[in-house]
């Protein structure tokens, strides 16, 4: 019996190999070609031996709304939306107009842009922050906000937690480990030099134990980092330990720093502080702040933020920038295009309010109570979590402890790119929702997870 439903198996995945390259052909085919020049983590990220042959991204001809085109003329449901970005849709009206607006007067770096000052007010008025930075990208915010903190406390070691991310900074690609039976810090790749470990403590996010580790080294912290919701633990959500956390730091003269590119002005137009209602001393934006356009955002108080600068004077009288002062630059900073790209968003969502996210909130929890029931129904070992328009599917531990993981690793992706030859484009494991998708969108995801299980 075993043999022959491993032949059924083997004649599947071929065949649906041949369907898929057949469908996606001109993706393979690019893939093939560039890949001498090309160093490009995308296919590698996806390579399985089993599935070798469709081990390739799907190359993007164009986009609209919720939906993309690929260079075969296929057309996807895009849930993946920029890892994010795209709130509003590919490419919305708003946005272009903005943008093109803003190519007419021309891309002039080297001066100010006119409109970086109302941006960051903006900014401000929306997450009740003081003061605001701009960088290119997360990585870079999330590096400054960092300095930041050593700067104003004198301190170099930072805490964060497991299973977060913060972009691809050396000081921040770090992990915990159990080593001869010792809970280590270990670098997270190669290349990531061993003494950045010193300054970095890696703890388990939730657990009250990890705020006793805080508060014995308080005297040596900066900061402590966090992500409010991990994005690949949706389902923790601990607002008792972020106040605690708040009150901790606070008590300790250490910087809180909430890394907000993916939840801010997603889940509410305050981000997680206005969610949870915590107020951190630094915060991090990005993604869809940007409208689609790369961009950095570093927030928070300006006994923080003063660090950049110097901090407040005036012309006329005998002011000047008393703050001590770090390093911060970058040629692209508050470039025209992000910058008019931002301003429209910031726009957008103040004249919407929460009730904005407040409907995307909703139809998301929709989504997930249709899927949970289906596979509760039919006690498939699989659950979709979610905070806010962000969602995931998880396995439960018994599922993934019932076969070897190599077994587990190819059912999951035979599910990914089912999906993907139907016509449903994720971030892996699940996907972001926009004020583009309709509820025939959503009705198609969930139609075709179903057939592809």
């Amino acid at each position: 019996m075993t043999s022959q439903l491993q032949t059924q198996n083997d004649q599947y995945l071929k065949e649906f190999i041949q369907h898929y390259n057949q469908r996606t052909k001109t993706s393979k085919e690019i893939s093939q070609k560039i890949r001498p020049f090309l160093a490009d983590n995308k296919a590698s990220s996806l390579f399985s031996l089993p599935l070798k042959e469709i081990s390739y991204p799907i190359v993007g001809k164009r986009s609209s709304g919720c939906k993309l085109w690929d260079v075969d003329g296929n057309e996807y449901i895009d849930f993946i939306m920029g890892y994010g970005v795209n709130l509003f849709g590919h490419n919305p009206p708003f946005i272009k107009q903005a943008i093109e607006e803003q190519l007419e007067q021309g891309i002039h770096l080297g001066v100010q842009s006119e409109i970086v000052g109302e941006v960051a007010e903006l900014i401000c008025e929306l997450t009740q922050m003081e003061r605001v930075a701009f960088s290119n990208t997360g990585t870079e915010a999330i590096m400054t906000a960092i300095r930041i903190a050593r700067t104003v406390t004198n301190r170099n070691k930072i805490a964060l937690f497991s299973e977060s991310y913060h972009g691809h900074f050396d000081g921040t690609l770090v992990e915990a480990q159990v080593v001869n039976g010792t809970l280590k810090t270990i670098p997270m790749a190669p290349g990531i030099p061993p003494n950045i470990l010193k300054d970095v403590l890696v703890l388990e996010y939730g657990n009250p134990q990890s705020l006793d580790i805080i508060k014995n080294h308080q005297s040596e912290l900066a900061a402590v980092l966090v992500e409010p919701v991990q994005t690949s633990n949706l389902s923790l959500q601990p607002k008792e330990f972020l106040q605690q956390l708040r009150q901790l730091t606070k008590d300790g003269g250490i910087a809180l720093i909430f890394d907000e590119m993916v939840s801010g002005f997603r889940i509410h137009p305050g981000g997680a502080q206005a969610w949870f209602g915590i107020e951190a001393d630094l915060a991090t934006y990005g993604k869809v702040v940007g409208g689609g356009m790369p961009i950095g955002v570093i927030a928070g108080k300006a006994i923080y933020m003063d660090a950049i600068d110097g901090g407040m004077w005036n012309y006329g009288d005998d002011s000047y920038p008393q703050a001590k002062r770090t390093f911060f630059a970058g040629t692209y900073c508050k470039h025209p295009l992000a910058m008019a790209a931002a301003r429209s968003v910031l726009k957008h969502l103040k004249n919407y309010g929460f009730s904005l996210q407040q409907e995307l909130n909703r139809r998301t929890s929709d989504l997930a109570a249709e899927l949970n029931s289906y596979f509760e129904a039919r006690k498939l070992p699989i659950k979709i979590e979610y905070f806010g328009s962000i969602f995931g599917f998880t396995t439960s531990p018994s599922f993934s402890t019932s076969e070897d993981s190599a077994s587990s690793n190819l059912r999951q992706l035979l599910v990914y790119y089912n999906l993907l030859y139907k016509g449903i484009l994720l971030r892996g494991n699940g996907g972001f929702l926009s004020t583009a998708h309709t509820d025939e969108d959503i009705k198609s995801l969930i139609q075709t997870v179903q057939d592809s299980l």
